[in-house]
């Protein structure tokens, strides 16, 4: 099956928020696999994006007075659409990125219940909340969920599809206009999610797809929209989230993370291996949540890596636009090099490659062999940076105890996995691991996949949480509407107020008799 096809782009590319007939910079967009370009895209002017999200702010208004039952209707109808149309999206997420199949239908899934998530909690999360009023009978105290206007996303490479739309979809249903910077590398991916979502129903100017430079188009975002959601490394996430405070706007964002595993004594070592090679090497390790450090109790070591080895050169990597392949291949040349650099400079220092370890020009220009790594120290670029590539270091230690502690010794807290000899241990284990999501028995996919809770990043992975009400509520500002009824603050009319405000004391203290006050 070969890329999207020419006239695939050319329909796309009409979607961009650029205005029509505008003759516009343009740059190539590659497919991974072989290094070829496939089209071309136009390159967005800061004039551009500041008339998408003036257009944005314009529709806003309109969408926010429709009913919540209304605006997710459209994404009921987004969820069909997208399983209708999942082998179309595969082959753009993969053409765009070089993934293996089953990590870009990843991608599809995670939009499927992002939109069918919301859809059907989104009534209940926006009504309006009776609160307890000040005097009770006489204040009616609501408090209402406003949308924040404009929201701005700027959306990685590694997962283009899920995290242009999947955080865009509660900014929506909860009525805001939302702008979208996709990385450059990828375009095509967040244009094809917005047709779909133009044939769901949804008015185009209330998701605007701006390609083009983060210098640019991403420090309009930044400059004019009214909350910004953001998916990206630290130090770029830091930049970001100083100009929005000094804009006094909201900020979320899920950041890197250099995740861990422990593996107690007790875990059966094959399903700890199968779950392992799924934790440390889908999308090639491009994940936030993918692991990069495994702690293991010594006892066990020594056999779990020799099953974990075994495993992991049986993997079946290639290209390829049909499920196969268990990992396909690295994003750029870039992340070939980081990736190379970090095993180099392991092995240098003298690092032990237990699985993998080199580039694989025979099967693409990007590819590199999942690598797996003991003997690590701490003066190895791997042993503390995101390396963001198939690449896992093994410790052995003393015991969980120890694990943890060395879990925890990091400045990230994005995800972690825990494998034990019952669920009860796992579970006690991951309560004391600082990382936003846990998850016990398996790698990451269980957590991420829970819409139902929150998912991000504790330290320096991040602020903010997708999914869950959280993960639609931070794109509301909460409105308290409180009534006064009968009797206003100022008392009686027949009362004089050096005669009233003595009396308000034995009011406010007479509060605590009656129920839930």
């Amino acid at each position: 099956m070969p890329a999207p096809a020419p006239q695939t782009f050319e329909r796309l590319a009409d979607l961009a928020a650029i205005p029509a007939g505008s003759e516009r910079e343009t740059r190539p967009v590659v497919e991974v696999f072989t290094g070829q370009t496939m089209a071309k895209v136009a390159v967005a002017t800061a004039a551009d994006a500041r008339e998408a999200i003036d257009n944005a702010r314009a529709a806003q208004s309109a969408w926010a007075q429709r009913s919540v039952k209304e605006r997710a209707e459209i994404f009921h109808r987004y969820y069909k659409l997208v399983l209708d149309n999942r082998e179309s999206l595969m082959d753009m997420s993969q053409a765009e990125t070089g993934k293996a199949r089953v990590s870009a239908l990843e991608e599809v899934l995670d939009i499927a219940l992002n939109a069918r998530y919301y859809a059907r909690t989104a009534r209940k999360l926006l009504e309006p909340r009776a609160a307890q009023g000040m005097l009770p009978g006489l204040t009616k105290t609501v408090v209402r969920q406003q949308p924040k206007g404009v929201v701005g996303v700027i959306s990685p490479w590694n997962y283009p599809m899920t995290l242009a739309v999947s955080d865009a979809i509660p900014a929506l249903i909860a009525g805001n206009a939302v702008v979208v910077k996709p990385d450059s590398n990828t375009p095509y991916c967040a244009l094809a999610c917005a047709e779909l979502l133009y044939k769901a129903g949804l008015p185009r100017e209330l998701f605007a797809v701006v390609p083009g430079p983060g210098s640019v188009v991403g420090t309009e975002i930044i400059e004019h929209t009214d909350y910004i959601m953001f998916t990206g490394s630290t130090a770029t996430g830091q930049a970001l989230a100083k100009k929005a405070a000094a804009r006094l706007v909201g900020f979320s964002a899920e950041l890197g993370g250099k995740n861990a595993m422990i593996v107690a004594e007790g875990a059966d070592l094959l399903k700890v291996a199968e779950g392992a090679t799924r934790a440390c090497f889908s999308n090639s390790g491009q994940l936030c949540v993918s692991i990069e450090r495994i702690y293991v109790e010594k006892s066990i070591a020594a056999d779990f890596i020799a099953v974990f080895r075994d495993k992991v050169a049986a993997m079946d990597i290639g290209a390829g636009y049909k499920f196969g392949p268990a990992m396909g291949s690295l994003v750029s040349p870039d992340q070939l090099e980081t990736v190379k650099a970090h095993v180099d400079d392991a092995v240098a220092k003298g690092a032990t490659v237990v699985a993998g370890g080199k580039p694989r020009p025979d099967l693409g220009p990007c590819f590199f062999e999942p690598t797996v790594l003991t003997d690590v120290t701490a003066d190895m670029r791997c042993a503390q940076e995101e390396t963001f590539g198939p690449l896992v270091s093994i410790y052995a230690v003393d015991s969980v105890d120890e694990a943890i502690v060395r879990a925890n010794d990091t400045e990230y807290g994005l995800n972690a996995s825990v494998w034990a000899a019952t669920t009860a241990e796992g579970e006690a284990i991951a309560a004391r691991v600082r990382a936003g999501t846990v998850n016990v028995n398996e790698g990451y996919g269980p957590a991420f996949g829970s819409t139902d809770a929150p998912m991000g990043g504790m330290g320096a992975s991040g602020m903010g949480r997708r999914h869950g009400a959280e993960g639609l509520l931070k794109y509301t500002e909460p409105q308290t509407i409180a009534t006064q009824r009968v009797l206003n603050l100022g008392g009686p009319s027949f009362l004089p107020l050096k005669v009233w405000a003595p009396i308000l004391p034995y009011g406010i203290k007479a509060l605590k008799f009656l129920p839930g006050r």
